[in-house]
């Protein structure tokens, strides 16, 4: 649910951007801010930051737990917002507890999952990622002839949403892996100390660069389309729906199937996804921005993001650091991505004012980077206790 929240109210104010435009009187640099503040982005990474080293000085539970009330505030004050001041409040502080909720809640996953089906664990968070946006965006279709109440209306359903996990979470057991290596907790500093410090170089760089492209689709898609005129806002809608049903098919019938299989199959699945990844933005480079290659993008980044994107790095953050830090280490990646993001996104509105080339060209640069540094250096931890992986890391 921490996955579902986090891209649910991503998407939620992706397919809204254009109405808040529109109806509250923002600028152009107002949406770039806008998203740039929030879960996608600015907001996200200062709550990953503290609530990552929360979760691991205070436990999972007690972090992912209370976050949730703030989340609930923060979309009430979206939904409810008639002026900027509201609407850039709580987007703030929706991106700050997504941020603190997510790293504490994949560690849990992590600790949790047995050793030969973590990464199928962890693929369903993917799976819930991509639900929460195929939620929104069939909500935001079916509404769209309310405008921007249809808008509120969805981010009240994240309201209610978070209110019944909060509920459900209560009663979740703390992490047995956290409770006895707590007294052992690890200084903040030693994340950049031997191999932590490689682990998190690379699930940084394969996360920051690839993010850069996937949060550019999720929040921004819609309002390119309307705004470079190849469709109306519910073909916008439409398409990133489908974009998302298909991350979902490809996380089950691919990545949750294989991905615990050998060290060869996570390499080889990898290098596909990225491939797939690269043409897909590369391809409006050469053709017009038409649905039709809007069409063929969604469909190739879908796939390939499946198999060779968040899913991947989320699995080796819980197997590349220690429980002590497992979770301060993927709130730092996660927060350093989100702040790339963040600065990112307040230039794509004014770079795709006219045309998608430059975009698409940079976009298109940022996951090649993704995929050659997460072929070549992908660490070989596949079906190993996190004990074991941890003895190994350390001796190393």
């Amino acid at each position: 649910m921490a996955s579902y929240l986090d891209a649910g109210s991503i998407v939620a104010l992706g397919t809204g951007l254009a109405l808040f435009k529109s109806e509250l009187g923002l600028s152009t640099f107002g949406v770039g801010a806008l998203a740039a503040i929030g879960p996608n982005a600015l907001g996200c990474a200062v709550g990953a930051f503290i609530g990552g080293r929360l979760g691991d000085r205070l436990g999972r539970k007690r972090i992912y737990k209370w976050d949730l009330i703030i989340y609930a505030f923060g979309i009430l004050l979206i939904g409810l917002s008639f002026n900027p001041v509201f609407l850039f409040a709580g987007t703030f502080i929706v991106g700050v507890a997504v941020g603190a909720d997510v790293p504490t809640s994949l560690a849990l996953v992590g600790e949790l999952a047995p050793a030969k089906a973590r990464g199928r664990l962890v693929g369903l968070t993917q799976v819930a990622w991509n639900l929460g946006p195929v939620v929104v965006l069939v909500m935001a279709l079916v509404l769209t002839p309310l405008g921007l109440l249809g808008t509120r209306i969805v981010f009240l359903q994240l309201f209610v949403a978070a209110l019944v996990t909060w509920a459900l979470r209560r009663g979740i057991a703390e992490s047995a892996r956290w409770q006895a290596a707590k007294d052992q907790l690890s200084q903040f500093r030693a994340i950049f100390r031997g191999p932590n410090l490689r682990a998190l170089v690379w699930t940084a760089t394969i996360y920051t660069f690839w993010g850069l492209a996937a949060g550019t689709a999720g929040i921004f898609t819609p309002y390119v389309i309307q705004t470079l005129h190849a469709g109306s806002q519910a073909a916008g809608v439409a398409l990133s729906c489908a974009g998302f049903v298909i991350g979902i098919l490809g996380t089950i019938f691919i990545f949750m199937l294989i991905n615990d299989r050998s060290y060869q199959t996570r390499r080889l699945m990898w290098g596909i996804g990225a491939i797939l990844q690269v043409i897909a933005y590369a391809i409006y480079l050469v053709l017009p921005f038409t649905i039709p290659v809007v069409i063929a993008n969604i469909v190739l980044f879908g796939l390939g993001a499946a198999i060779a994107g968040e899913s991947t790095y989320k699995v080796f953050s819980q197997e590349l650091f220690p429980t002590t830090l497992r979770s301060t280490a993927q709130g730092f990646t996660f927060g350093l991505a989100r702040t790339a993001l963040g600065i990112w996104s307040f230039f794509v509105p004014a770079l795709a004012a006219v045309r998608i080339g430059p975009v698409a060209l940079l976009l298109t640069a940022f996951l090649a980077v993704s995929g050659i540094v997460g072929f070549f250096f992908m660490p070989h931890t596949v079906g190993k206790p996190l004990e074991e992986i941890e003895r190994e890391r350390a001796a190393a």
